[in-house]
């Protein structure tokens, strides 16, 4: 019993369980973010104290109110209203304001990204924490790994830098999408994507590998085609191979989108004549024509684990979460096409 309040009488006002109520406050999974804030707002109104064992002083059960977290992108992806780097990063401020932590968005030009120039929310002192969402240079990685701050990247990692990350398992992404193609029949698979641009394609690449070679199918140098420079600045022009594969897995919706609009301006039908797969499941693969196969990322997810990683840095500068995974899903629509009966007759 802390000052008469007990988890109890928290569970019994807001028609939740004791379970429930010990998550929330002990800021573990399995509670909403809404949910947490209500509870904890709650416990602070009746006046429940937590036992500490290691201090006889009074514990937030909150962030402090006016608690500062930047939210840091390089321009390259900074994109607009309905991307997916728009909506993680919609989503993990929404998230934080329901913790009562303020948000603050800076993008990063290219000329400071390759100068390694601190975000001016940093150097102004201006937050109490840092999210990166999408991938920085490995200069700016090491820049701004220096800062004395609370640091998590989204949607990326390094390797040579031991900062907490959350991100999609592209890895396994990719090598399901491919898969998917493979038992649709198609042999002769190819990929779009900068291999070396950022972390996430370089994944789902490697997953696409091992697919390859886990069915005995051939890998085409030639039909790994980049779909941006080696800066993340998408090509103006698709040049495809004079022989061409059967279907293309695609490193974003948005590449297969600007695929699918390629071949179509050189008279070749998607999915008729070459399949195309894509990755993230966001808007624009539900607007093209046709509506495009993809994995769909749980944004949701990331967002809710990244927040819950930042609020517990807020609390405890040494706490680390290290490199968190979140799986996805395939999302079957219509751009492949089954071509398992044109094996089946050339083998008769």
């Amino acid at each position: 019993m802390k000052n008469g309040v007990k988890m109890l009488d928290i569970a019994g006002r807001l028609g939740v369980s004791v379970v429930t109520v010990s998550n929330a406050l002990a800021g573990r999974e399995g509670v909403s973010s809404e949910l947490r804030r209500k509870i904890c707002e709650t416990a602070e109104e009746m006046g429940y104290k937590p036992s500490n064992t290691k201090s006889s002083s009074r514990r937030s059960l909150l962030p402090k109110l006016g608690k500062n977290v930047g939210i840091l992108t390089s321009e390259r992806f900074s994109g607009t209203r309905g991307t997916f780097y728009w909506e993680l990063t919609a989503n993990i401020s929404n998230k934080l304001s329901a913790l009562n932590v303020y948000t603050i968005y800076e993008c990063i030009s290219a000329a400071s990204e390759a100068a390694g120039n601190l975000p001016n929310m940093v150097t102004e002192e201006k937050v109490d924490g840092v999210i990166v969402i999408g991938q920085v240079t490995r200069t700016y990685t090491e820049a701004i790994s220096r800062i004395k701050l609370p640091l998590i990247f989204v949607d990326f990692y390094d390797n040579r830098f031991s900062i907490d990350s959350v991100n999609s398992d592209s890895y396994h992404g990719g090598y399901m999408i491919t898969d998917y193609l493979v038992s649709m029949g198609h042999r002769r698979i190819g990929f779009f994507g900068n291999v070396n641009a950022t972390s996430s394609i370089n994944d789902r690449f490697l997953g696409y590998i091992k697919c390859l070679m886990e069915n005995g199918l051939e890998y085409h140098r030639e039909w790994t085609l980049d779909d941006r420079d080696d800066f993340g600045r998408k090509l103006p022009k698709i040049d495809f191979p004079e022989n061409m594969p059967t279907a293309f897995v695609c490193n974003c919706d948005e590449t297969a989108f600007q695929v699918i609009s390629a071949l179509k301006s050189k008279g070749v039908r998607v999915p008729e004549d070459i399949s195309v797969v894509g990755y993230d499941n966001y808007t624009v693969s539900s607007i093209c024509i046709p509506t495009i196969t993809t994995v769909e990322v749980d944004i949701e997810k990331m967002a809710e684990v990244a927040v819950g990683m930042m609020a517990k840095k807020l609390e405890d500068p040494e706490y680390s979460g290290g490199r968190q995974i979140i799986s996805g899903r395939l999302i079957e629509k219509n751009s492949v096409l089954d071509i398992r009966d044109e094996h089946s007759t050339a083998a008769g």
